[in-house]
């Protein structure tokens, strides 16, 4: 589409009061380009359970706002200065893309001095940290369009790597590779998964392709655990079955011949989980909070059990650029082994985002998206 055959406005879904339902608005397009910046025209945009969150009040930030940090779409313009992606190839209008949901500055004592980019104090996220209601407006996924800042850290997407495959993987999938790595998993480590969200099914996946040689994953309801298998976990552990941490933590440590895990990573979101799961571990063993990016309030807990197993505990907070390079790689090289589109259950149009939000709210789906172009 030529910038002249764009139509004056675009369609939103936007949250402008917590726990209500969102808006369809229609928006103005930006009438100029800023140079480094790209206009998009919306393919997909993910239902992220942090969109859920963030719908509920638990996070922070300010309404009115366009939600959607998962999203794919077509380059329709480009400004001035803005010729190749991320990783260098040329880009033009028409082509494919994703992008990160966040930028950093680049500059500041987190980025420059100690290599730690996610904690910049000046990183903002599409879908999240940009109200909607000052031109360019389009800041999220939930729309016909999403305008890119110039900075924006954007991927050309290969044709052969479908928009399903993208989206269904989302930020779970680099988040998931961002604290994997932290971890170091090693050759024929079993790695214990405490949850089969979408992140939990991407760190499987993950810890599997970085050579663990059995992955146990902890979780439910069922149909979650069937993808859990899918994904290549080699025992699950459902929830139904084990109904008290005692219960969970005796199963772990049966598979585990009575040691426990050499790397539990957690992946739930709430805090009990890591008080059960550093009891998971073996000791000498590593332990990863991953699952906590909003604060679901604190927990009394033993420090002794750190000391007590020896135990080496890392958290991870989002990603980086690289990330989402190594997770198109990933995603290109084992559609077969790791199917991500099949997380893809439910599409929606954008007249149907607070059916979309409700159905990921309610774990009815795998993945819920929002396919603008579908009315």
């Amino acid at each position: 589409m030529t910038p002249s055959a764009l139509p004056a406005t675009g369609r939103a879904s936007i949250l402008e009061a917590f726990k209500a339902p969102l808006r369809r608005v229609d928006y103005p397009l930006p009438a100029a380009m800023e140079p480094g910046a790209i206009l998009v025209r919306t393919e997909m945009a993910g239902i992220c359970g942090t969109d859920v969150h963030l719908w509920r009040g638990e996070l922070p930030i300010q309404l009115p706002v366009i939600l959607g940090h998962e999203t794919v779409g077509r380059i329709v313009s480009l400004g001035a200065g803005v010729d190749k992606d991320w990783s260098g190839l040329p880009l033009k209008a028409g082509d494919r893309v994703t992008w990160t949901s966040a930028t950093s500055c680049g500059r500041c004592y987190y980025c420059a001095v100690k290599n730690q980019p996610t904690r910049c104090p000046e990183r903002r996220a599409y879908g999240i940290g940009y109200r909607c209601d000052a031109s360019p407006h389009f800041l999220g996924g939930y729309a016909d369009f999403h305008y890119l800042r110039p900075r924006v850290n954007v991927f050309l997407l290969p044709e052969t790597l479908s928009t399903e495959s993208v989206i269904g993987a989302g930020c779970a999938l680099i988040t998931a590779i961002h604290g994997v790595e932290r971890t170091g998993v090693d050759w024929q480590d079993t790695v214990v998964v405490q949850g089969v969200g979408p992140v939990g099914i991407s760190a499987i996946a993950v810890a599997k392709s970085a050579g663990a040689s059995r992955v146990i994953a902890i979780g439910g309801p069922d149909h979650r655990l069937e993808m859990a298998r899918r994904f290549g976990a080699d025992e699950v552990i459902p929830l139904d079955e084990t109904q008290t941490a005692s219960d969970r933590i005796q199963s772990v440590k049966k598979l585990t011949g009575g040691w426990g895990a050499d790397i539990v990573l957690e992946c739930v979101g709430h805090p009990s989980a890591v008080v059960e799961g550093m009891e998971m571990c073996r000791d000498g063993g590593k332990y990863l909070v991953l699952g906590h990016y909003c604060d679901a309030g604190p927990i009394s807990f033993n420090p002794h059990v750190i000391t007590r197993k020896q135990l080496q505990v890392f958290g991870s907070w989002s990603s980086e650029p690289r990330h989402m390079k190594a997770a198109i790689d990933f995603l290109s090289r084992n559609a077969d082994r790791f199917p991500f589109a099949s997380m893809v259950t439910h599409r929606f149009s954008l007249d149907q985002a607070n059916e979309a939000l409700q159905t990921t709210a309610a774990w009815r789906a795998a993945k819920s998206v929002i396919v603008p172009g579908v009315d």
